[in-house]
């Protein structure tokens, strides 16, 4: 009897014991950060050019890549190897690296492309692998032409495929006040890019004032998206908050654009790229650019509860 009593304590001990064990796993996975292919970095456009500060600051934050200007290409051309030597003591890599513009001009094609060519070769050597492309020439009394639109991809087209022999990827940036503002826009120059060569740097920001909803575009461009500005805005306006023309940039999850709807449509289409914070510059007075890291940080991490 004594051995019956014993043995139905141990058995109602165990399973408690079990269930307390289920129980606390699922806590710890609900409250864990869910595994993602996406990587997150941020880009030092928000120091004004203190590339040094900005690698120290983000490198702290813990974030894991970095995205560099041209600026940067001025005082370390020469001399590469002592800005990767930065990169890699704050164990930073280059996720991506601002070009400049592309211009359309058949003038400035030839410049245009040894530029960005040259830049390729910088990134090659600081241990990056992509180039960011804008344009700067969108018409200001009207609307850009489908040939205009196209012309922009060609002259990218070329950049891209010089690049890649030097096993630097050019992407495509679409961006207000600029070819590839609205998403109709923006459809005609991916159609006119060469995959092989320029693939699409989608700025959710910059789709959602063209008119567009980023969490469509990442599935419309899942085959050739390379990496993303994650960016927020948000109307600066109080009586106009949906005039598209009306914007400043915000830390994620204050403006209007739709961070949530953007991450669950890349883990649907199980991107595995790079994720780029972007904040052009402090939005108080009262911030430092390290202090907006720091909320962007928060949101990634604690909102959407995705590792950095």
């Amino acid at each position: 009897m004594l051995e019956t009593v014993n043995r139905r304590q141990f058995l109602t001990t165990a399973g408690v014991s079990a269930l307390t064990l289920l129980a606390g796993t699922n806590r710890l996975l609900a409250g864990a950060a869910k595994p993602s292919g996406l990587k997150i970095a941020y880009s030092a456009i928000t120091w004004g050019g203190n590339d040094a500060q900005a690698i120290a600051d983000l490198s702290a934050l813990g974030y894991r890549g970095i995205q560099l200007r041209a600026n940067a290409f001025g005082p370390y051309k020469a001399k590469p190897s002592e800005l990767k030597a930065l990169l890699d003591q704050h164990h930073l890599a280059l996720a991506m690296f601002s070009s400049g513009n592309v211009e359309i001009d058949p003038a400035k094609e030839q410049s245009t492309i040894d530029m960005h060519v040259a830049h390729a070769s910088f990134v090659k050597a600081l241990g990056g692998s992509a180039i960011q492309l804008t344009n700067s020439a969108r018409p200001k009394d009207r609307l850009p032409t489908t040939e205009e639109l196209k012309r922009l991809a060609t002259v990218m087209n070329e950049i891209g495929k010089q690049t890649a022999d030097l096993g630097v990827q050019a992407t495509y940036h679409n961006h207000m006040s600029q070819l590839g503002e609205t998403p109709e826009e923006v459809e005609v120059i991916v159609q006119a890019m060469n995959p092989k060569f320029v693939k699409l740097e989608l700025d959710i920001a910059h789709y959602k004032q063209g008119g567009g909803l980023p969490e469509k575009a990442v599935k419309q461009y899942k085959d050739i998206i390379y990496a993303l500005h994650l960016k927020d805005t948000m109307s600066p306006l109080p009586d106009k908050p949906g005039d598209p023309k009306a914007y400043k940039f915000v830390e994620l999850g204050r403006g209007n654009v739709d961070v949530p709807a953007v991450f669950k449509a890349l883990d649907e289409i199980n991107f595995k790229g790079w994720g780029i914070i972007e904040l052009d510059g402090v939005p108080e007075k009262d911030k430092t650019a390290s202090q907006c890291a720091q909320i962007n940080k928060d949101y990634i991490t604690k909102t959407l509860n995705h590792p950095l």
